[in-house]
Parts: structure tokens; sequence; C-alpha cells
């Protein structure tokens, strides 16, 4: 039998001295946001100071306004000196997810995607969990922290987008996470992140794709080029998912030198960060949920592989690769 939330707590404290100065990194979403926010609350009054860092740049609108309203502090990881800290923490993430991780020595690790074989003097990896907000939710509760309404607010968030309102993997634990939050949220702060979904700027790139899209045996393939940043990807794939019959959305783009490619499925039998772990990790970083996955591959590892540049030839080597696996 596993430690429970209370002496994985005592041990999670018993890292700290009032002297730590704790950098939290984050791939910034809404449900890292949040965990990165509780594990401060945690560390309130613990350490002397703690900075959480982001490795991406935060576009999204519902990131964006969750930022906003509920006032978080994210600072992007070049602004940061890494040098400054004593202790590091990733939240939401494992070393491996991404390069700009792997030249740390983190101290804590908390997440709730699969398993990838790291190690850290603090590990809590609950792949079975819908969400990382659930698992820092449970860590307030086991400290009798009341959380503000701020913190409730972005943990109830995190929930509700990375369970996709409960539609796809969750537990009981996401359950009763969820209904203790609500009684501290915000409600008008939390309807307000919510319904800020798109910009105006993602329109143009919506008529790309409504008008590219490949579609074939319950699968929409489209492939958008340039992008002025991958969340694009993101909310297309998941628009894509709510036409009926469509069991698989595949949407790709470039950005900054990379190919992303972002994955989504109805969950019934499927496997999406299998898929793309199998059909692209050996030449890019690839990985996720089994119902939500996501590729990143530098443009120069296709060298020799596709004509990049050719975005009907790149669409379609994309195609294949994946129904290769499927």
């Amino acid at each position: 039998m596993g430690a429970s939330t209370s002496e994985k707590l005592r041990r999670l404290l018993g890292l700290f001295c009032r002297e730590d100065r704790l950098l939290i990194l984050i791939n910034a979403d809404p449900d890292a946001m949040a965990g990165a926010m509780a594990l401060k609350r945690l560390l309130w009054r613990r350490v002397s100071a703690t900075t959480i860092a982001s490795i991406n740049t935060i576009t999204r609108p519902d990131n964006l306004a969750m930022i906003r309203l509920l006032k978080l502090d994210v600072v992007p990881t070049k602004e940061v000196d890494q040098g400054q800290f004593t202790r590091y923490a990733i939240i939401d993430s494992q070393p491996s997810h991404n390069e700009c991780f792997s030249d740390i020595n983190f101290d804590i690790i908390i997440d709730h995607h699969p398993d990838t074989g790291a190690k850290a003097p603090f590990m809590d990896i609950r792949p079975h969990y819908g969400a990382v907000s659930t698992i820092m939710t449970q860590y307030l509760r086991a400290s009798k922290i009341n959380p503000s309404a701020r913190l409730a607010t972005a943990l109830f968030y995190g929930i509700k987008t990375d369970t996709m309102n409960f539609q796809r993997k969750a537990i009981m634990e996401d359950v009763n996470a969820f209904q203790y939050l609500f009684r501290h949220i915000n409600i008008h702060m939390a309807k307000k992140i919510e319904q800020a979904e798109i910009t105006l700027d993602f329109l143009k790139y919506y008529r790309i794709a409504l008008e590219s899209k490949s579609v074939q045996k319950h699968r929409i393939h489209v492939h958008i080029g340039p992008v002025s940043n991958p969340d694009v990807c993101v909310s297309i794939a998941d628009f894509f998912m709510k036409i009926h019959d469509i069991a698989w959305t595949f949407v790709s783009g470039i950005y900054k030198g990379r190919l992303i490619i972002i994955v989504r499925n109805d969950g019934i039998r499927k496997d999406a960060g299998k898929l793309l772990g199998q059909s692209l990790g050996q030449i890019g970083a690839a990985g996720g949920h089994k119902e939500m996955a996501r590729a990143e591959i530098p443009l120069k590892n296709l060298e020799g592989i596709v004509q990049y540049q050719d975005r009907k030839a790149l669409s379609r080597w994309i195609i294949r690769r994946l129904d290769e696996r499927q």
C-alpha cells in the first residue's frame, strides 16, 4: 500500500528550510498553473521565496484570462536566473517531456501523466488521476489549509479542463476534489475564464483548417502550416471533436522551427499518447493521454525524411506516419 497523502506531505515539507528559494517550472496550462499556485501556498512562510516560471509562451485565451483574473504571477523561464535558487520543482510534467527541463536536477516531481522513470528526492506521480490539481487539493486538505477564492478557482478550473468536464479519464478523487473546491470558488471568475476560448487572430486559421481538412473513416486530418502560436492547433483539434461521427482529430502546424501535432479522440478503445509515441517518438518529443496527445518535432529532424517546406507533402507524410500505427 502506498503512503498516505499526510505522509507524503510530511516528506515534501521536510525537504525545505526557511532559507530555501524555490523555482517551480511548468509547461503552462490551467492545471499546471493551478498546481504551481497550490505548491507555493503549501510552502508559504516555509521558504524565503517561490517563483513560478513557464517554459512556454502563454497565449491561449483562457490561460491569459486565468492569469489576469486570478492575479497569477508566472514569469518566462528566460527571465529567471536558475542559479539563484536552492530547490527546483516540476508540476504537471516530467523532465523528459521537454528539453527545457532536461538540464535541471529536480527536487520535486508531481504529475498525473504516465511515469517516464524520472528520479527525484520527492516524487508523486499518479497516472490514474485526471488532474494534478486533484493531487494538490488533497495536499491542501491534509495541511488543513482552506484555499482562497483565487486558489480554489484555479484548482477547480484545472480539474475541469484536464478532465474535459469529466468527459475523459477521471476517478472519484477528482470528483471529490471538484466538489470540495466548489464551496470555495468565485463562480463569476470561473465562468469568465471558461468563456475565453478564442481570439480574433485564431479565426484565419479556422478558415484554413475548414478549407483544407481531410476526412477519412471518422478521422479529420489538417495541416495548417505556419501558425502564430501552437495553441491554434489545440483549439482547432478540440473544435473538430465536436463534429458528429468524428472519432479522431489530427491538427498540425509549424511554430518556431518545430512541427507541432495535436491529437484528440473520443477515448473509446484508443490511445493518442501511445500512437504519437510509437509514430514520432524517435524523431521528436511525443506523448500524452489516451484521449489527447501532442508531438513537437524540430524541422531539422525531418531533413531527408520529407519535404517539410511543401505543405501538402508534409500533410501526406503525417497522415501516412500516423495511419501506419492505427
